[in-house]
């Protein structure tokens, strides 16, 4: 059985925030932004704490995240996770009229790549739809330019998303009906970063600034020096 709550523990020692100790600390609606007090505390975006050097060895996560999806993209084409291999991901689950944690998460994401980019790493942002309902192909491909020109977004079925959803541990669930636009969802907020083996690799908060996050990722996605 997988452990939900290792995950979240294990995100929380490493960066040292004891606030994302929680698995479902992805966003509720629109209540995932931090009351004042926890503003006050919480270390700047791009100045998160290095990671203690015992602390070091427990990376990456030993836990089970990730996995084989069946989906298709904006264009239609259908998409698994082997169709990636060779290419490093950064994954994030939301969905294309998402007004709230999206609009920080994805931005940053693909922030994050165009730094990659030019260090030399090329990774491929990818947004898989908690909403299939109406993130349908054509719906994404008229949404997701906007972020970036090299985002691809998936979707597919209820049913293809939950296996995808399972696959990387993410919980959604409508907890409102806007009259003006539609259902809106609670869902996780982290960012996935995957090898180009198609395996998890690490995980980001949307905290943290995009230089911090290609700086970590870039220690992973790079061979270490002779």
């Amino acid at each position: 059985m997988r452990n939900r709550i290792s995950v979240a523990a294990l995100l929380a020692m490493a960066l040292g925030w004891a606030a994302l100790a929680s698995p479902s600390s992805g966003h509720q609606g629109h209540a995932h932004v931090p009351e004042a007090k926890e503003r006050v505390t919480q270390p700047s975006a791009d100045k998160a704490p290095e990671l203690p050097a015992d602390l070091a060895k427990a990376l990456p996560f030993p836990t089970d995240i990730g996995g084989d999806f069946d989906l298709v993209d904006q264009t239609g084409t259908p998409r698994r996770l082997k169709d990636f291999e060779g290419t490093p991901l950064a994954i994030f689950f939301g969905y294309a009229k998402c007004e709230a944690i999206c609009s920080v998460a994805i931005p940053r994401m693909v922030e994050m790549v165009d730094t990659l980019k030019a260090r030399n790493v090329d990774v491929q942002p990818v947004l898989i739809t908690v909403d299939p309902k109406r993130d349908t192909p054509a719906a994404m491909r008229e949404a997701l330019p906007k972020y970036h020109e090299r985002l691809i977004g998936l979707t597919g079925s209820r049913a293809q998303i939950d296996v995808a959803q399972k696959a990387f541990q993410v919980e959604s669930k409508v907890v409102y009906v806007d009259p003006d636009g539609g259902e809106i969802f609670a869902h996780g907020s982290y960012i996935y970063l995957m090898g180009t083996d198609g395996k998890f690799l690490t995980l980001f908060p949307p905290i943290l600034g995009p230089e911090r996050m290609a700086t970590i990722a870039e220690k992973y996605l790079k061979p270490p020096r002779s």
